[in-house]
């Protein structure tokens, strides 16, 4: 079995359970608003019509605005160039095809030239291991897309256990969240005929109680979306009758940011609870057990939640310090409860350290395969992994652990485990070396199954590791990436790049891409591990949400500083990306620091932090950063909001936003209402939108390779250039 969270959405990631699509705020909405809350209204705001994704006037400006971008960065003879090189890596037929563990064989999903929007394919380990696997098509989405008249995006499936031959394959027209569900026979290679279907779509899930029925929460209409809109009921929907008619069976608040019942499952796939939660905030949650046909609460804390069963005890993972039967356990720890003793009495099993964080440590990942817990580790920004079994004992028992046999020194992830048996993958990967995939049948130590071929020169390049000093004195650790010749001088072009929100770490890796496009070129690459991300746990990112979110930001900028300051680069080739969370960072920097950059690369940014709780999810995300209609918390809000930072008499660093119309996360109305600012005051910009792609900026090959090109285009053009600047 995997690990079990019912924390269901992540973000920037994938989500077991995920939500009904947005639109960005209602016409109706703008008109009933008032500035007494504090966030701003049509009076206040001239560019909120930009909030309606779909409308004929901002897809009008859209197609204007891609025009100007394009005419200035696709007729830069570096452009073609470029992009060919992208596609190139991304088309690769040597890349490592990554498979997920079934019974019927290993699964992977492909994009290349021929199949743009993917073959989900099959085949047997002995194949698999050697150097050319022979597949077996399971789904064509390229077909099926045509056949459809569809731009279907594959995302993801969710099959019956233990056989998982009955499956419910998701799919988005054009990259948006929501998708539709239907039924699917891996066995067959077809759509059951008369099968379920939900054609609506929606964001939202489903899991298998028995191939009759289906636990799904979705979006059922009026009364079944939080304020968040998210969905909060789940409902038991029986073969041969109407979703519409299947009985509710959980129910959360308007009020909560999401909520679901959800199926606790053992790796043979048997049900031993039905649990659920309320995601009272993006970090908060309330977990519930069915018994005797009463929801019982959990009494644990609200940053903990249920983990995964392994060798017949439940495990929990907590994010705060958790006091209980008379101990402490400390944040980020593991703790375990007997199974059966839980299942008779959910709030009095008696709980046991499993694991807990040394200094600079944090979970990063892990899987239970047939008898075993594998935990992926943080060591000082090192990937550790860990393997776990309870061991019984003249005292009943207890945990062991021993750490897995892999390359010091790397990023370190599980890449796929068998639920039956003791079958597991791990990537080994740095930022110069290409990934490795590693193998193991559980009776002896993984070794090398594939190899990712190099994109790259990485001749006469060098990794090095500093520190910045942030404003409050915190020790930022970066990593840079110096290209061959690089001299101390302030003469580099250098691109940096952070994240710093949601507890999500970001680690070195092979840059691909980006060591072709930019490294070769003669540019240097800065990852910074800021406050807020999970570098080091949860306390490295709760010290740096909400009332304190500003230290991210200054750690962001803080390392830039420290960049000229030992004479790496300067200023005007100083660049700076970021996406999502990531693109807010990027938007702070530049509204803060102007004079510290010459570039940046504003990517499915938020951006207008006064009125994100109505456009897109934003809603979800107060827990990070605050309501804006709360006065106190507002006036956090407003000291960095980049939008309202936007302000005559500034020379901002010239931008390059860009978006995806099909993104019912972010919502591409912050990137345009960025632009459209910065426009209006005479600041030079580029502005780029995708029709299709959403959140994660790219569909296919060809349109990823595109973005790629015009962004190190820019970059080239602002850092490297002689005359830069806008």
């Amino acid at each position: 079995m995997k690990l079990v969270s019912t924390k269901a959405i992540a973000w920037g990631l994938a989500a077991a359970m995920t939500v009904t699509a947005a639109t960005g705020a209602h016409a109706d909405d703008h008109k009933t608003e008032t500035p007494a809350d504090g966030v701003p209204g049509p009076e206040q705001d001239p560019y909120i019509w930009l909030e309606e994704a779909r409308s004929d006037e901002a897809l009008g400006w859209v197609e204007n605005e891609n025009k100007l971008t394009l005419a200035a960065l696709e007729t830069d003879p570096r452009f073609e160039q470029l992009k060919a090189e992208a596609l190139a890596i991304y088309d690769s037929e040597d890349r490592i095809p990554f498979v997920s563990f079934r019974p019927d064989g290993l699964y992977n999903f492909w994009q290349d030239k021929e199949n743009p929007k993917g073959l989900l394919r099959r085949t047997t380990l002995d194949s698999y291991q050697s150097d050319e696997p022979e597949w077996e098509t399971v789904l064509d989405v390229d077909a099926l897309a045509a056949a459809e008249g569809k731009e279907w995006v594959y995302k993801g499936s969710t099959c019956l256990p233990p056989a998982r031959t009955k499956c419910m394959i998701a799919l988005s027209d054009g990259g948006e969240d929501a998708t539709i569900m239907r039924e699917f026979d891996t066995t067959t290679k077809t759509f059951v005929e008369g099968g379920f279907a939900i054609e609506e779509k929606s964001q939202g899930g489903i899991q298998w109680i028995d191939e009759d029925t289906l636990l799904v929460g979705r979006d059922f209409g009026e009364g079944t979306l939080t304020d968040s809109e998210y969905a909060f009921t789940s409902r038991v929907w029986k073969r041969g009758t109407a979703l519409s008619d299947a009985p509710e069976i959980f129910r959360g608040e308007s009020s909560d940011v999401w909520a679901g019942a959800s199926l606790l499952r053992d790796n043979e796939g048997t049900i031993h609870a039905r649990t659920a939660f309320r995601g009272i905030s993006f970090h908060e949650s309330e977990y519930f057990v069915e018994k005797d046909g009463e929801w019982v609460k959990l009494d644990i804390p609200k940053k903990a939640s249920p983990y995964g069963i392994v060798d017949g005890h439940l495990l929990y993972s907590t994010d705060v310090d958790w006091e209980a039967d008379g101990q402490t356990f400390p944040a980020d720890s593991l703790v375990a409860v007997d199974l059966e003793e839980w299942k008779a009495n959910p709030n009095g099993a008696a709980k046991t350290l499993v694991w807990a964080p040394g200094e600079r440590q944090t979970k990063r990942g892990g899987a239970i395969t047939g008898n075993s817990l594998f935990v992926g580790l943080l060591d000082n920004v090192v990937g550790k992994v860990l393997k776990f079994n309870y061991q019984s004992n003249a005292a009943g028992g207890s945990w062991v652990s021993e750490q897995v046999d892999l390359p010091d020194n790397a990023t370190v992830a599980i890449a796929a485990s068998s639920d039956e048996t003791d079958q597991i993958m791990f990537t080994v990967t740095d930022f110069l070396n290409p990934t490795t995939l590693y193998y193991s049948d559980g009776t002896a130590a993984p070794t090398v199954l594939k190899t990712s071929p190099s994109y790259f020169d990485k001749a006469g390049m060098d990794v090095e590791q500093h520190e910045a000093t942030s404003a409050d004195g915190t020790k930022i650790p970066y990593f840079v990436v110096k290209p061959k010749g690089m001299e101390m001088d302030g003469s580099t072009a250098i691109l940096m790049s952070g994240y710093g929100g949601f507890q999500i770490p970001r680690l070195p890796g092979y840059l691909g891409s980006t060591g072709k496009l930019w490294l070769e070129k003669g540019g240097a690459y800065v990852l910074a591990n800021l406050r807020g991300g999970g570098e080091f746990g949860p306390n490295w990112h709760q010290t740096a949400i909400r009332e304190n979110k500003q230290r991210t930001w200054d750690d962001f900028i803080a390392v830039g500083q420290d960049l000229v300051d030992r004479g790496f680069t300067a200023p005007e080739h100083l660049g700076i990306q970021g996406g999502s969370q990531g693109g807010l960072l990027v938007g702070t920097a530049i509204t803060q620091r102007p004079d510290l950059f010459n570039a940046a690369i504003v990517a499915i940014p938020l951006f207008d932090m006064l009125r994100y709780h109505l456009i897109g999810r934003g809603a979800s995300w107060i827990g990070e950063y605050g309501d804006p209609r709360i006065e106190e918390q507002r006036k956090w809000i407003e000291e960095y909001s980049p939008y309202q930072k936007i302000t005559e008499g500034v020379d901002y660093p010239t931008p390059f936003l860009w978006a995806s119309t099909a993104d019912d996360r972010t919502h591409p109305a912050h990137a345009r209402k960025g632009a459209a600012k910065l426009k209006a005051l005479g600041q030079p910009y580029y502005y780029f939108e995708d029709m299709t792609g959403g959140h994660s900026g790219g569909v296919d090959n060809e349109q990823r390779a595109k973005l790629q090109a015009l962004q190190y285009v820019y970059l080239m053009q602002q850092l490297m250039d002689e005359k830069s600047g806008g």
